[in-house]
């Protein structure tokens, strides 16, 4: 019987399980299609403004444009510092191919140093490919003009144009204007700080001292902005939409550039070498500032030695700072606002005033001078004055003219601290003057509170007698004297000190407005005659400490000397300023107002380590009032005044 095949292979089953399997696949496609044109009508369609936007952003960018920086001017329209272009060589690195040896053939060309190559290489990790990195700043004219001989053998390589701050007056003005130098990282700060850092985008440069940094927002402007079509690169395509920036406004100072350069020299001594026959130039240490007593604006202000702000707005070296930072003289120091010395005896006007208010004295009351004074009832030291044999029989007028200091130490003995560090606020001592600059101090007018809180010990009536005579504790800025000098001159106006005196704003000027401080009130009107008429007598009466720098003025002034002490002296020892290393002898004040019946000019000066304030100060006040009082300055010859001896120096 013949055997039945088995049947290897079910073409029915094969068949209804590819049907099946086919099915699924379809549905499965049919689904993720569905599911891909779903999402593709929600992205095209529904989302399609938002994407759109997003392209754009991509696509466009905003480049901010940085404003042209505001110009100042002194008060007769002289431009003080101003923008000028600057060239720079720089290189794109997208259009480079051998950067080697683009470097080897600018160091033959142009003569670039490894140093310049260096910072190249710094700055382009910040750069984009297609964006000009420079490699040397500061091109001159023979640079530029060899450069563009050879550019064709530097592809890539291009001399680009900036705008940067320049100081045409140097050291005679930096520490009224400060400077501008690179925006650093704790500036950026700041401006995040203060909401303005969406306004320095495009800035490279701002403020950092003087003027420049007071009216900073002033200067700086508002930038502008351009919109520009980028590629997938970044590199711009085309400028789509562009809005200018606003330019600084410009300003106008109260400083005269001539009084300002004339005073300047009168702290430059200038020497010929006998040896080498070149000219030796030495700047004293010292300030002198000359205000306008109508309201206190700052015609001159001198603080000197002083440096050349040119250097930090280029970026100064390390070494080239250094120098400056640990030289002795502290030219970066700003002293007429940042100096800080005893008064001395300029201010025994002033504490006349309180003492004839507060009935501590009278206009007769008078005092015998033996050359010394003590504490009532007391075996303390006795207090000595500069002369040594004493003034005699001495009263208000006599005791400012000769500054008898034995007269002064009993009206701070009878007035007391409190009240003499309360009237002496009121002058503007301890506080600051209001100057529009943000380097200032307020120094010190001591007080029982002050000592406490900073010696940790309490209040003696010896702490008071030097007060007195503007020593001891106290310690005063010469802006603070001058001030204070305006006020007596003002009876009781206090205005406050001020650099700038007109805003531009397109080529029209605007006065600036600075409020006054309160005026100090209850003082009787002969009161501050008696104090001016003291002041007077310094310069023209018979004995006055500073009569021979004045003698023979066509006009009448006013003014006080002072020497304040570096260091005490022991009960016995004699002052002698020749037997002193300098750094130990008297600082000279001198602080003056010219005419005396309508004063236009206030004087105040501290020379540092000079000696008598009469003998050092009052020449240079006279050739300041005769410069400016006087129709022809130039043919002003210097005063000859005959040295004082530094033993029995005049206060």
């Amino acid at each position: 019987m013949r055997q039945k095949r088995t049947q290897i292979r079910d073409h029915r089953a094969e068949s209804a399980l590819f049907f099946r399997r086919a099915l699924v696949s379809f549905i499965g496609i049919a689904i993720l299609v569905g599911l891909l044109l779903f999402n593709l009508f929600h992205i095209q369609v529904e989302q399609h403004q938002d994407y759109q936007t997003r392209s754009n952003d991509n696509r466009i960018k905003i480049v901010p444009v940085s404003p042209n920086r505001g110009l100042i001017y002194d008060r007769n329209g002289v431009i003080l510092a101003e923008n000028r272009p600057i060239y720079s060589l720089e290189i794109t690195l997208e259009k480079v191919s051998e950067l080697d040896q683009t470097f080897a053939d600018l160091k033959q060309i142009m003569g670039i140093t490894d140093e310049d190559i260096a910072n190249f290489q710094k700055e382009r990790r910040r750069t984009r490919r297609f964006k000009s990195v420079p490699i040397l700043d500061h091109l001159n004219e023979k640079q530029v003009a060899l450069f563009s001989v050879n550019q064709h053998r530097l592809p890539g390589v291009e001399v680009k144009a900036h705008l940067k701050r320049y100081y045409p007056y140097g050291d005679a003005l930096t520490h009224v204007l400060g400077y501008v130098a690179k925006i650093n990282d704790r500036d950026l700060k700041k401006l995040d700080k203060a909401g303005q850092l969406s306004n320095y985008k495009a800035t490279r440069d701002m403020g950092k001292l003087g003027l420049e940094r007071y009216y900073e927002k002033l200067l700086h402007g508002t930038s502008g902005y351009q919109e520009v079509e980028v590629n997938s690169r970044g590199r711009v395509i085309r400028t789509l939409k562009y809005i200018p920036p606003i330019p600084g406004k410009d300003i106008k100072i109260n400083i005269d550039i001539k009084l300002q350069q004339y005073v300047q020299n009168l702290l430059t001594e200038r020497k010929i070498d006998p040896e080498t026959g070149k000219e030796i130039i030495k700047h004293k240490r010292g300030s002198i500032v000359v205000l306008d007593p109508k309201d206190d604006a700052i015609l001159a202000m001198v603080s000197s030695p002083s440096y050349d702000p040119n250097l930090f707005v280029r970026g100064i070296s390390s070494k080239k700072y250094n120098a400056l930072l640990n030289n002795p003289d502290r030219p970066l120091v700003n002293r007429v606002t940042l100096g800080i010395y005893p008064p001395a005896s300029t201010v025994k006007p002033l504490i006349a005033v309180a003492a004839l208010t507060e009935g501590v004295i009278t206009p007769n009351t008078t005092r015998n001078d033996p050359g010394w004074w003590q504490i009532p009832n007391s075996t303390s030291r006795k207090f000595r004055d500069w002369l040594r044999w004493g003034h005699g029989r001495v009263n208000i007028y006599k005791a400012i003219e000769e500054s008898v200091d034995t007269y002064f130490y009993q009206v701070a003995y009878d007035m007391g601290i409190d009240r003499l560090s309360t009237w002496m606020n009121k002058f503007g001592y301890g506080e600051y003057t209001g100057i529009d600059i943000h380097e200032e101090s307020k120094a010190n007018m001591p007080t029982r509170e002050w000592k406490q809180t900073r010696h940790k010990r309490p209040w003696y009536q010896g702490d008071t007698i030097p007060v007195g005579i503007g020593q001891g504790y106290w310690t005063a800025t010469p802006l603070q004297i001058a001030k204070a000098t305006s006020v007596l001159v003002n009876s009781g106006i206090v205005h406050r000190p001020h650099l700038l005196k007109n805003i531009i704003d397109n080529k029209v000027e605007a006065p600036a407005k600075f409020e006054n401080f309160p005026p100090i009130t209850g003082v009787n009107p002969q009161t501050w005659a008696i104090a001016r008429e003291g002041m007077h007598r310094v310069l023209y009466g018979s004995r006055g400490t500073a009569r021979k720098a004045f003698y023979d003025t066509p006009y009448q002034a006013g003014g006080k000397s002072g020497s304040a002490q570096v260091f005490g002296l022991a009960e016995n020892q004699k002052y002698n300023a020749d037997e002193l290393e300098e750094h130990l002898r008297d600082h000279a004040l001198f602080t003056a107002f010219a005419p005396f019946d309508k004063p236009q000019v206030v004087v105040a000066m501290v020379l540092e380590n000079a000696g008598g304030g009469s003998s050092n100060g009052g020449p240079i006040a006279r050739q300041i009032f005769d410069h400016m009082l006087i129709e022809s300055p130039a043919d002003i010859p210097s005063p000859v005044v005959p040295p004082i001896k530094a033993t029995a120096e005049v206060r």
